[in-house]
């Protein structure tokens, strides 16, 4: 849920206009507009000395996707380069332009290669009215009350009212907004019932009802087009406009009204139209922001945005001092339900980025807890019984320092606040491993020492500060370990390097401090007594 919370804004038009140039940045955009003038220039004086069109475009164009094939750009596209299509229309094939055709991006010598048909294209309006169980639908007409509220409106529409009857009347989204206008289309761009209907129909009629999978449709049929494609070639030189040096602005700012003033969000209905919608209610501060938006907005546009995308842009028709505000985006119930939980849930001020995630089931957590607490506690009572077994009553010492270590650890861990998941645990073991070994280096040089002749006492210091240097060493590298998979690991493993850290910290004081400290007390029992038996070793 709170990787999916939504980021709610209200955002007003942008009427800020982009700054002017400097006078540096005037002259940078002069200057290199002329070297583009004298470049294309250049190309056309070659043309008119007989040069081909192909070597031209090889030496002068900037586009270096087509400069090696002629200039070739296939049949180009009115949406892409509409200038080049417009001059593109009176011409011959073969024909090459005299001067430069002007672009958004630069300066062209274009090349009429080939003409072919492209069927037409329409341009139309429609008036929908759909009905429960129609796809989108939210409106609460029956097929058959729908059927008819079309049939009405049809005897009532004409050339001249059918935008105002769209804006009244029509129940698809933002037909407010737009009258009912589809643009312009080509051949199987619309659904099949609605293409057939308008396809051969005369330009200004008005033809319908038409049942699609929306609903009931009135299609005014503003015209038509015969298109051609065109296969171009040219030779392109770059320009800069104001644009590429001052960006223009968005369309839309943003107010400062957004989820973080949100009060409350609940799944309501236009009583008028019966459409689904998200109700908002505003806190203090949001109401105060609102009403301000609403004021300075009163009759233009004020867009709600979710994650980034406009789902709704209403015209304030008055200012809103009430703290309510409505969410319109086409929802059926179940969409604006789900809207309304995730808003209630909180909306955040940045976006949530999951690094990582886990889910345990509740008796797969409690059964894997158990088993590692198991496996834990008996490999210490293993590690134990060797040592008692091969060291003696120094491993006795070594399994009552190993209490205390595993007491103070796990003194730390309630301090701290540290919870002991299946990867803290691993850590924790591990470090166990750690003080058992430091007491292994410790008892094998005193084994050494005792057996090289020395008596008792100076032998267990002698151990301790011989075995200093590899104890420490050992637990250095592991805590570099530690820190790096601290550093740039991540959940569990973030988890396994604290709890390492910690225990490696901690046996260090143990194998050291504790495991010393029994040894000089059994040392001074041992040399009253007159022998050092007790140690597990006969001194000669």
């Amino acid at each position: 849920m709170i990787g999916e919370t939504p980021i709610l804004e209200f955002k007003e038009e942008n009427n800020t206009p982009p700054r002017e140039l400097t006078a540096a940045e005037k002259k940078e955009l002069d200057t290199f507009n002329a070297s583009s003038t004298r470049r294309i220039n250049l190309a056309l004086a070659d043309l008119r000395r007989g040069i081909s069109f192909e070597e031209v475009a090889k030496k002068y164009s900037e586009d270096d996707t087509t400069k090696n094939n002629g200039g070739d750009l296939g049949f180009v596209s009115q949406v892409l380069q509409p200038e080049l299509v417009e001059w593109a229309k009176t011409r011959q094939v073969g024909e090459t332009s005299k001067e430069a055709v002007k672009t958004t991006i630069g300066l062209n010598v274009v090349k009429k290669l080939e003409e072919r048909d492209a069927g037409k294209e329409v341009s139309a309006s429609h008036l929908l009215i759909c009905y429960q169980g129609a796809a989108n639908c939210t409106a609460a007409y029956t097929k058959e009350e729908a059927l008819s509220k079309i049939n009405g409106l049809k005897v009532q529409a004409t050339i001249q009212n059918f935008s105002n009857l769209v804006k009244e009347f029509s129940t698809e989204p933002g037909a407010a907004e737009r009258g009912g206008d589809l643009g312009t289309f080509k051949k199987d761009t619309m659904v099949q019932a609605f293409e057939d209907a308008v396809w051969d129909a005369s330009s200004g009629t008005i033809v319908g009802p038409v049942e699609t999978e929306f609903g009931y449709h009135l299609i005014y049929k503003r015209g038509e087009n015969m298109l051609k494609d065109y296969r171009l070639a040219w030779v392109f030189v770059k320009t800069k406009q104001k644009i590429d040096i001052v960006p223009a602005a968005d369309v839309w700012k943003f107010t400062g009204l957004s989820g973080k003033q949100l009060k409350r969000a609940e799944v309501t209905q236009d009583q008028r139209t019966g459409q689904v919608q998200v109700s908002l209610q505003f806190n203090e501060e949001g109401t105060q922001l609102f009403s301000d938006i609403t004021t300075r907005n009163a009759r233009k546009q004020v867009a709600i945005f979710l994650d980034n995308e406009a789902i709704s842009t209403p015209t304030v028709n008055e200012p809103i001092t009430s703290g309510s505000a409505v969410i319109t985006g086409g929802f059926n119930f179940n969409e604006a339900r789900v809207l309304a939980q995730r808003l209630n849930s909180g909306a955040l001020p940045v976006p949530v980025e999951i690094i990582s995630q886990q889910k345990v089931d509740a008796t797969l957590g409690a059964d894997s807890l158990s088993k590692s607490f198991k496996a834990g506690a008996a490999g210490l009572l293993l590690v134990m019984l060797f040592l008692v077994v091969y060291y003696r009553l120094p491993g006795f010492l070594a399994f009552a320092a190993l209490l205390v270590y595993t007491v103070v650890n796990l003194a730390i861990f309630k301090t701290l606040g540290v919870t002991l998941t299946l990867s803290g645990i691993a850590g924790f073991i591990l470090s166990i491993g750690m003080a058992v070994d430091s007491n292994v280096l410790v008892f094998e040089r005193l084994k050494e020492e005792l057996l090289s002749g020395r008596m008792l006492k100076s032998a267990v210091e002698e151990s301790f500060l011989r075995s200093w240097p590899s104890i420490r060493d050992g637990h250095v590298t592991t805590l570099i370990g530690a820190v790096v998979l601290m550093w740039f690991g991540s959940g569990f493993v973030q988890g396994f390097a604290v709890v390492l850290i910690i225990g490696v910290l901690t046996s260090l004081f143990s194998a050291v401090t504790v495991t010393r400290t029994f040894m000089r007390i059994v040392t001074q029992l041992s040399k009253e007594k007159g022998n050092s038996f007790y140690l597990g070793y006969k001194q000669e």
